[in-house]
């Protein structure tokens, strides 16, 4: 059996996020504890009690949602078995890196609290907004992209089939629902963000964290990690740290990647952090194969049983 793990991005935050895990599993709780002495703050405090609105702000959502995925990981270690790929969307590319030890968990806190801070920080800088567009095919929004002229609109998340998130400057992005709309889109929907998130606008976060990424220390993983920029498999430490700074700018191929998974002989799926967004895609994306989700006790028990 060729299983890959997949881990979620920002979005999958709620708050309570871990309270009942780090109180079934001392290695959660340890886990937990570790990020909040790397970062120098009560982040799990945070994820156990908010205020939601503190935990959403994408500096803190970020951190909190790769403890949340490595204390799973680390639960579910000795019960996984060999592993063949894994991905993450957009964020959760770095859980996946971690599990694939091209980075180290305490390397990758400090990365990805920097990275949601300058992308708040651009955020401010240059305010930007981003869409989901429900309903039309990924060229369909490749195309009404092409037609907006207000301003920035590009595709940021290739999400599954009918499903792309747009993201721009405001004046673009709201054009671009309008072109969408006017496309024949079945719904348009404006996201709750700081920020144009994986547009050029990111261009000053992704220098920030270029900078980072060259003072960490990148391995080769132990597998291959499908990357979002390009939905191909990374093998190679160096290649994964100039793909996590493009990835800022770039769309997220995560239908794409889950494809190429698939065609390379995946034939299980599993969801490692909170919630089951992915596992909801994959319904569309990788038909007929099964996928899991494991973030509560509750599942690592069932995951568990059945390992």
């Amino acid at each position: 059996m060729s299983l890959a793990l997949i881990f979620p991005g920002q979005g999958s935050q709620t708050v309570g996020m871990g309270v009942a895990l780090a109180a079934a599993y001392p290695r959660a709780a340890a886990t937990l504890a570790t990020a909040d002495e790397v970062l120098g703050f009560g982040l799990s405090g945070l994820m156990t009690a908010g205020p939601e609105d503190e935990l959403t702000a994408t500096q803190n959502a970020q951190p909190a949602l790769l403890a949340h995925s490595v204390a799973v990981l680390r639960v579910v270690a000795d019960e996984l078995g060999p592993v063949a790929y894994a991905a993450g969307h957009s964020l959760g590319e770095f859980s996946a890196h971690v599990a694939a030890g091209t980075l180290t968990f305490e390397d990758a806190l400090a990365v990805v609290r920097l990275r949601g801070e300058l992308m708040f920080a651009v955020g401010r800088e240059r305010p930007g907004t981003m869409a989901a567009v429900l309903g039309l095919s990924d060229d369909e929004v490749e195309a009404v992209c092409a037609q907006v002229d207000a301003g920035v609109c590009v595709p940021a998340n290739f999400n599954s089939s009918g499903q792309v998130v747009i993201s721009g400057d405001i004046a673009g992005v709201v054009q671009g629902m309008e072109r969408a709309t006017e496309a024949g889109a079945r719904r348009v929907v404006r996201l709750n963000v700081s920020g144009a998130f994986h547009s050029p606008l990111m261009e000053p976060a992704a220098e920030g964290l270029r900078q980072k990424l060259e003072s960490i220390d990148f391995r080769d993983p132990s597998y291959p990690v499908v990357s979002n920029v390009s939905a191909k498999p990374v093998t190679s430490g160096s290649e994964a740290r100039d793909l996590l700074v493009k990835q800022l700018t770039s769309a997220v191929r995560w239908s794409a990647s889950i494809a190429a998974m698939v065609e390379l002989g995946t034939d299980r799926f599993l969801e490692v952090g909170p919630g089951f967004v992915l596992r909801g895609l994959n319904r569309r994306n990788a038909k007929g194969i099964p996928c899991s989700s494991i973030g509560e006790p509750e599942d690592l028990e069932d995951f568990v049983k059945s390992a």
